[in-house]
């Protein structure tokens, strides 16, 4: 290992997953310890984490949604912070430099998902705060391969949700097919909706949203959208294609009806409840498409934050201390955010 090694501290603060469960009212399953601080391996860099956003995914870790795959994981994938120490064979960052880390850690690099341009498909892949520890600490190792660099026009609070949230929400706006001029329905508006709701209004696409959060549909209409209603409700016009953010199955059925014939919905999250059957004839005739998002890959993360930085993107931010990663837990299940919670972990 070389750089600054000598001064890595022995432990870290740090939070882990006790039990996965639900949250509920002031119980959280998850709890603040000491951790030993990670040593980076061959290809990886050592960071000092400044923010770490606080994702819907996480929750998904954190309540049980989503299998354990790291017994007492340290949550958190989208990951601003400097380079602290760099591991053998390491040439891509130099030491100080502010990077990200984003969900996706790693793909095998040989199967045939990522040897044709789907590493996201990756039968092998790792992710950030599932698999290995994550941005809820004090420090965090990455593969310098899997990492980006940060426009300058972010600061460490506004970078943090572009790392996920904002990717995520690219990919899906990719593969919602959404013609020119056209007309997008957004399923839930927290972190990712309303990072996706600038790129489409940039773009001159015409933007619908639907949620519950009576504060959130404020915040919607005050970005620019043309309208902001329930959850459930009807569009108010035919929409060529949506986005499901929100991770429940029963809205995707009026979501397929709210679509004009040969439209696209895609669903975007890691997790969904049960979707509710089927009837061909109302939800899913006349050519509509239903299309799922997983994960993403590096280059729609290279290209996202080019983007970003080219349209100006203005991420919207809670900022919590990081002694505070339970209620911004909490938070985030409440559904009625404005843009993203981060948390502050350490200051530059």
């Amino acid at each position: 290992m070389s750089g600054e090694s000598e001064n890595i501290p022995e432990t870290m603060r740090a939070w882990a997953v006790t039990t996965p469960g639900p949250i509920d009212g002031e119980k959280a399953p998850i709890k603040l310890v000491e951790k030993p601080v990670p040593q980076p391996q061959r290809g990886e860099v050592l960071v000092k984490v400044l923010t770490c956003g606080v994702c819907h995914t996480d929750l998904h870790v954190t309540e049980g949604d989503l299998p354990v795959h790291h017994e007492h994981v340290t949550p958190g994938h989208e990951i601003v912070g400097k380079v602290f120490a760099q591991g053998p064979e390491t040439q891509r960052f130099k030491l100080g430099e502010r990077i990200g880390i984003p969900w996706f850690r790693h793909a095998c690099g040989v199967c045939k998902f990522c040897r044709s341009g789907h590493e996201n498909l990756c039968p092998h892949s790792i992710y950030t705060g599932w698999d290995h520890d994550g941005g809820y600490a004090e420090y965090v190792t990455v593969p310098e391969g899997f990492a980006y660099r940060i426009p300058d026009r972010f600061d460490d609070l506004t970078a943090a949700p572009l790392l996920c949230a904002g990717i995520i929400g690219y990919r899906a706006f990719e593969r919602a097919n959404v013609p020119a001029g056209g007309r997008l329905g957004l399923y839930g508006f927290g972190g990712s909706a309303h990072i996706t709701a600038q790129i489409a209004l940039a773009q001159g696409i015409e933007v619908h949203v639907f949620t519950r959060g009576k504060d959130a549909q404020k915040f919607a209409l005050q970005l620019g959208c043309a309208s902001a209603q329930g959850a459930y409700d009807p569009s108010p016009v035919p929409l060529d294609s949506s986005i499901m953010f929100a991770p429940v199955g029963d809205m995707v059925l009026p979501a397929l009806k709210s679509l004009t014939p040969g439209g696209t919905l895609a669903l975007a999250g890691i997790h969904m409840s049960d979707i509710p059957t089927m009837n061909y004839q109302d939800d899913i005739f006349h050519e509509k498409v239903l299309t799922s998002v997983e994960s993403n890959t590096r280059r729609d993360g290279e290209e996202f934050l080019t983007l970003a930085d080219r349209l100006k993107i203005e991420p919207a931010v809670t900022e919590y201390p990081f002694e505070k990663a339970d209620m911004a837990l909490r938070h985030v299940k409440g559904g009625n955010i404005k843009g993203a919670c981060v948390l502050r972990i350490n200051k530059d």
